[in-house]
């Protein structure tokens, strides 16, 4: 049974010679510019990544730190766990709230969310 004429490639060999790439096209793939100008995307995504992520991130981080580190006694602050109190003692590591008359509880300063302004508990009750 002899095949279809569709399937007979008499021309084409083990490994033709349109399949592989000529020195010119491959000599003018190298270029010396192309170095820097391939990279310059990847650094245009890491300053973009630099002003719109961590910059912000560190000018936060630098404002929670000075929040604080300037509370005081009687301050009003929110916790992060929602819990709106006074200052009532402070300690190196730990605030004591007053969320309510003769109520008192410790948590860490870091916890602390928000400083309020003066006044604001009164407001709430």
């Amino acid at each position: 049974m002899k095949r279809p004429a569709v399937y007979n490639f008499p021309s084409i060999q083990m490994f033709p010679e349109f399949l592989l790439i000529s020195p010119a096209h491959a000599q003018a793939a190298i270029g010396g510019d192309s170095g820097f100008i391939g990279f310059l995307p990847i650094i245009l995504m890491f300053v973009l990544l630099y002003f719109l992520m961590i910059r912000p991130q560190m000018k936060r981080s630098k404002e929670t730190k000075a929040m604080i580190e300037a509370l005081q006694k009687g301050d009003e602050v929110i916790t992060a766990g929602g819990i709106v109190g006074r200052i009532s003692k402070m300690g190196e590591q730990y605030v004591s709230l007053e969320i309510a008359p003769n109520t008192e509880i410790s948590v860490q300063k870091a916890a602390v969310q928000m400083l309020l302004p003066k006044g604001t508990l009164k407001s709430l009750q």
